[in-house]
């Protein structure tokens, strides 16, 4: 099979169009790979292809019969730039909080320059915040499978800015001060331990939730593949995003606890966020499943949207 490749930019080019010879039942990675060889600055991650209307190969393990790709046929690349992979920029991001939390909880005295004692409820906020984002990690590494590998290099530092300044910088400054002390709050029902608890076995709940709905998508995607298939179960019978319904409820549960306005921005911004990605993702499951979604079945909020 021979097929031509040709740049999307107008600009002149030493490189393109640049002659490809395949064997037959090549897949789309092996093209990759071939302009790769030819073209070294090139990675795979770095391809974008699209056929001759214009239209994006996405899938690089299907052969490029099966993409209607044949023998003569022009293609069309663009360099996408240096990429990152998701895991990265996952690990990335969640090491932020995890690294600003403890230098604002233990370091207090001196950052805030007053020496008071850490409330119960800091403590117990300190602690959650930091297995939250610990849990965050481990999934990264042992759970989550994505769908795309990459994504462009730069957009690791907006991703991130999310997490370290928001859920780390902002809240950690906002909940560790002496406004929160166990002085301050001696009086406050956010000393009461019944109070904190209650709100621990709710954060627990929605974290242990949270973590079956990774494993249930996990199991929904046989490995190496980017293959949906219909979550059931779970909370997944009543919202499309169970996983993220269950974040938020985590996040309210921080906030029940602090009661801080750092960690209601937060909670916000994310729940907003969250909020576009759930219909993005309804909108994908019923053009991929058609009748097969029940109709029935909410974005992320149970019997309400």
């Amino acid at each position: 099979m021979k097929l031509t490749i040709l740049s999307t930019t107008s600009k002149p080019s030493n490189i393109f169009p640049l002659n490809v010879d395949l064997s037959d039942g090549s897949t789309l990675l092996s093209l990759k790979l071939k302009i790769h060889k030819s073209v070294p600055n090139f990675s795979p991650s770095r391809q974008r292809l699209s056929n001759v209307n214009k239209e994006p190969l996405k899938d690089d393990s299907a052969s490029l019969s099966h993409l209607n790709i044949h023998n003569g046929d022009i293609l069309y690349i663009k360099d996408l730039g240096p990429q990152v992979s998701w895991t990265t920029v996952f690990l990335v991001e969640y090491a932020g909080p995890l690294l600003i939390h403890p230098f604002f909880y233990h370091l207090s005295t001196l950052i805030y320059r007053k020496h008071f004692t850490h409330s119960n409820m800091q403590a117990l906020a300190y602690t959650l915040i930091l297995i939250h984002f610990f849990k965050r990690e481990f999934e990264t590494i042992f759970i989550h499978r994505f769908s795309n590998s990459t994504m462009p290099f730069l957009n690791i530092f907006r991703n991130s800015a999310h997490y370290h300044l928001l859920s780390g910088l902002l809240i950690a400054i906002a909940i560790y001060g002496p406004w929160y002390s166990l002085e301050a709050l001696k009086h406050s029902h956010r000393s009461n331990p019944s109070y904190l608890a209650a709100w621990s076995a709710f954060w627990l709940f929605c974290q242990i939730s949270n973590l079956i709905t990774h494993l249930k998508l996990r199991n929904l995607r046989p490995p190496g593949t980017k293959e949906r298939n219909i979550p059931t179960g779970y909370g997944f019978d009543l919202v499309s995003c169970a996983n993220y319904f269950f974040e938020i409820g985590s996040w309210v549960a921080i906030l029940g606890i602090t009661g801080s306005w750092a960690v209601a921005i937060f909670l916000l911004v994310s729940a907003f966020t969250m909020a576009k990605w759930a219909k993005k993702k309804d909108a994908l499951y019923r053009k991929q499943f058609g009748d097969k979604y029940p109709k029935n079945r909410r974005i992320l909020i149970p019997y309400i949207w």
